[in-house]
């Protein structure tokens, strides 16, 4: 966990896991390393934000896997699933809902965003999640709970970085920095 400039009331803070995906974006406004995975980025977030300091918003910054053929670009997340927790099951377990889909206000047209902590990299699970969601990522849905357990104001911005079947790791590797360059033109035009 890496803290880049000053959190400030008036201005979003970026939070994006890795060094790779923040290389471009300028240092205009604060960026949150968090490492890679939900455990990393609920835990950075919360860390930062039980400081004091709060930003006027949250916006997690990434790359995504596709799990859809020909799906490409930046997209604003509409919704957030977690692909790795047993919902229901738990649910039948306890009579209580952990882990519920999280839904973002005034993102109706965007893609369902599917959170877990593995790097999707073959075609069984990429079409298992298909069945659910757009995109998939590792941090996603951390940041949303742990902002929205702040009462802080958030949104999720991916861009599609790979297929998330097989050659997935070789293709991210490649594509990391052109994303990087694209997410951080994203925040020139919608935050700066």
């Amino acid at each position: 966990m890496r803290l880049i400039g000053t959190i400030a009331p008036d201005r979003p803070l970026l939070v994006v896991a890795v060094e790779e995906e923040a290389a471009h974006l300028g240092g205009e406004l604060p960026v949150l390393l968090t490492g890679m995975g939900k455990v990393n980025a609920s835990v950075a977030l919360a860390t930062v934000l039980a400081r004091g300091e709060r930003p006027s918003e949250i916006v997690n910054l990434g790359t995504a896997g596709a799990l859809h053929p020909g799906l490409e670009g930046t997209h604003l997340v509409s919704r957030v699933i977690q692909h790795d927790l047993d919902t229901p099951v738990l649910h039948s377990l306890t009579g209580r809902t952990f882990g519920a889909e999280i839904v973002f206000e005034g993102v109706a047209d965007g893609p369902v965003l599917a959170t877990g902590d593995l790097f999707v990299s073959d075609a069984d699970a990429r079409d298992r999640l298909a069945a659910r969601a757009h995109l998939v990522d590792m941090e996603g849905y951390a940041v949303a709970t742990a902002a929205q357990r702040a009462g802080v104001p958030v949104r999720l911005v991916k861009h599609v970085s790979d297929e998330a079947g097989e050659g997935a790791a070789r293709t991210w590797r490649e594509s990391v920095d052109g994303c990087a360059e694209l997410m951080a033109a994203w925040v020139r035009s919608h935050l700066l």
